[in-house]
Formats: structure tokens, sequence, C-alpha cells
């Protein structure tokens, strides 16, 4: 006989879908929580955003719900002994070119949180951190936002440590990709079918797959003739070019105690500009001002945006012109202090976006059985730690309302041009000009 305990099938390991298996074998030890992931969750090559070098941990956010989430989420970066080693509060230094520090500084009132954070004048910045700003890029700024308590996590180490300790607690991991969607005369999805052909059921399917989701969703709506599966303009992959340079001994010296950079932009100019701390093998990483779709015919007339079909997304294959955004990034954060680095490391990072830069954490409204917990559009990695709490709350449909409608799969959602980290761009039209202005 079936069992009747709920059973959980997680597609994607990254930060939404292994958050989500760490905080369901916590709460039900004796449930059948699977994941399944085109790539071993311990290769030393990975496809999720999630996988890379580095991330953000910050909780300064002018969205009052980001902020306290991102609050939560730190203090179990700074606090459990699972995510405590992979973090390192740098602080962070945020030139602005908007009324955001001071948005951030009422926030943290408002939820009563104190911390080491202030704005400061474009003149003390450039003299903060012994002047490792002082050739930045000012021009429109109005302040500068220095938060002693962000910093910056080892992004693959961490996942890779949750996910082992999920594992040893009794989730399961299958590596293969996922290809479609399963349903049972109903319409109800009952779990995913695999390239290799093996099919993997569960109670709740739940798609924590990041860039893949559009593409994925559509596939299973040509097979199952459930054109209400789609994800329409709710969903689209976006791309964005990071780099690295390996500093020498006297650089690493200097920089090894700066803060994460951050060049803020409104949404008129287009996305803001990072670069973070080096990590122990000397490694400084910047990420560029570029998101771009890639768009393309998935199937016969269906167009959505979806990453490169080569192994591993082809990111590591990363064309001239999307290199020079990086060359962009180092000019804008150190100017001169940078103009000898070699950039020897170049990524493509692949993420999905919503319009408004809101999760997507809710029930698939196409068919039951079907959830979606994904979008981080560039900023989800901070959260690991709570992500699967919520999930687990959207399951057992115990979020807030407010949450509930922030994260709905259908909601109103606000025009893209208002999002400065919307993906502007088609990546083949960056490969055939690059338009001068920006740089």
């Amino acid at each position: 006989m079936a069992s009747s305990k709920p059973s959980y099938l997680i597609v994607g390991a990254g930060v939404f879908g292994i958050s989500t298996a760490y905080h369901l074998i916590k709460k039900y030890p004796d449930r059948q929580v699977t994941i399944v992931d085109q790539d071993a969750w311990d290769a030393d090559n990975r496809v999720a955003a999630s996988w890379d070098w580095n991330k953000v941990v910050r909780a300064d956010y002018d969205d009052i719900v980001y902020c306290q989430l991102a609050l939560e989420a730190q203090d179990v970066f700074k606090e459990d002994p699972l995510w405590q080693p992979y973090f390192h509060e740098s602080g962070i230094f945020w030139v602005c070119r908007s009324e955001y520090a001071q948005d951030v500084i009422d926030n943290y009132k408002k939820l009563g949180r104190a911390a080491d954070l202030k704005a400061v004048s474009i003149e003390e910045a450039k003299k903060m951190f012994n002047g490792l700003f002082e050739d930045a890029n000012y021009d429109g700024a109005k302040t500068v936002l220095v938060n002693k308590t962000s910093g910056w996590a080892e992004a693959g180490e961490s996942l890779r440590a949750v996910t082992k300790w999920s594992l040893e607690k009794g989730v399961k991991y299958v590596t293969q990709k996922v290809e479609d969607l399963e349903f049972d005369n109903s319409g109800r999805c009952t779990g995913v079918k695999t390239e290799q052909g093996n099919t993997l059921s569960a109670s709740h399917v739940i798609l924590s797959t990041g860039a893949y989701t559009a593409k994925l969703l559509e596939q299973a709506a040509k097979k199952s003739g459930n054109n209400d599966l789609r994800a329409g303009g709710r969903i689209v992959a976006g791309g964005i070019t990071t780099g690295m340079t390996t500093l020498d001994e006297k650089s690493y010296e200097r920089f090894k105690d700066m803060p994460v950079g951050v060049q803020g932009y409104t949404a008129a100019y287009g996305p803001f500009i990072g670069s973070l701390p080096p990590t122990k093998d000397r490694e400084l990483k910047w990420w560029g001002e570029k998101i771009f779709k890639n768009t393309h015919e998935v199937l016969p007339g269906r167009f959505v945006s979806a990453p490169p079909s080569g192994k591993d997304y082809n990111q590591w294959d990363v064309p001239g012109p999307l290199k020079l955004d990086i060359t962009h990034a180092n000019d804008v954060f150190y100017g001169k202090n940078g103009a000898n680095w070699k950039m020897d490391k170049h990524r493509i990072c692949w993420d999905a976006f919503t319009t408004s830069s809101d999760f997507i954490i809710s029930p698939h409204a196409g068919a039951k059985g079907l959830y979606v917990a994904t979008c981080g559009s560039f900023h989800g990695y901070k959260f690991f730690p709570v992500l699967g709490k919520y999930v687990i709350k959207m399951l057992e449909d115990d979020l807030t309302p407010e949450l509930k409608e922030k994260w709905a799969w259908d909601r109103e959602r606000p025009a893209p041009s208002l999002n400065p980290d919307w993906p502007r761009f088609e990546m083949a039209d960056l490969m055939d000009r690059w338009p001068k202005a920006r740089l």
C-alpha cells in the first residue's frame, strides 16, 4: 500500500533546493525527501547559481521584508556551527546614487536591530579602509553606506557542507537531469522523468530549478498539453559575467581585510556592480554590470530565455566582450590600484529572475502537487539558511498573507523597467556589438 505520509521530490540542488531538503529532514526525519540534480553534490563544477567561489551575505535592503529575512539568515551564518565556518564578517562599502543608504538604516531601526552601519560622505569614504576605494567612481553618488556587520561566504563550500549534513540525516540524492514532469489522469503532478529514462515520484514535487525552470515548464506543457504550466513572463533566465584575479603577496596584504564593494545605480542605468574580498587563495572577484537573456527556440515555435545547452551551460566559455565587463568593474572600484591586475578566471553565472526580483515560493497554479521555489534574481544565496523554512510554510499553507502575496505564482508584477537588475540585454547582441556609451 502507498504510504500516507507526504513525500518530497526536490528538483535542483542550489540554495533553494538544499535549504528545503535541510529543513524538511530536520522537521520530518521519517519522511522521504529526495533531491535530483544534473550535477553531483560534491562535483568540482556545477551549474547552480549558488555554486560559486563566494557570495555576499548582507541585510542591506531597502525592502524591509528582505531586510528582516536576511537578518534572520545572517544570524544563522554567524552562530550555527554548520554555517559559521564559511562566513566572513568583512563589512560592506556601498556607493549609493539614491536614498538607499538612509532606507537601509531606517529599516534596521524599524526592526530594532543594532548594527555598526552608517552613511558617510564621499570624501570620508575615500579615506576609509586605508584608501582602498580612493580611485573608485563616485560620479552621481550621494553617499556611501558602510555596514561592518555585513560580509561574504564561501558559497560552494557551504552548499556542499549543508548538502552533506542533509544526506547524512536521510535525504536521498539522485544525479540525473530532469527533462519532463509526470502527471496522473487527473492532471496532478506525480513526479519527474529524467534524461536517463528514469521516473521519480512523490506527493510533492518542488521545482528549485533556477535558470532552467522556464525551459523545463515549456517542455512539460508541450508534452502534457497543459499550457497553464508555462512560466510565460513570470520567470526569465538571466546571466552575468564574473571574474577573478590572483593577487600577489604585496597586494593581498593590502586587500585581505577589505569589505565587499558595491557600486549602486538607479533603474535608469542598470545593475549594481560588486567586488568581493580575496579568498584564502588570494583570488579577488568581481561581477559585471550587464545582465543578459539568452532567448532562443527551445521547442518549435516556443521561445524562452534559458542558459546555453552545452555542458555546464558553457559557463566557462566567456567571450571577449563579456570579459571587458570585468575590466570595467575593476576600473570603477580600484582605478590605478588595479590597473596591472591580470584577470585569470571568468565565468557566466545563470539565475532565474522575476520583474520585481521577488522569489517565487508558491504552489504552481497549473497543476496540483507541483510547487515552485526559485527565482533568486542573483540575491538568493544570502537567505540560504532560512529559505527552506519558508518553503515548508508554503507547502503547509502557513505563510503570512504578505509573503504569500509577495512570492505568489500569479500576482501583479511591476514593469521590468523599474528593476535595475532585470536582464536588459540579449547575450547574442552583446557578442555583435558593445554599447560604448555604457563603458
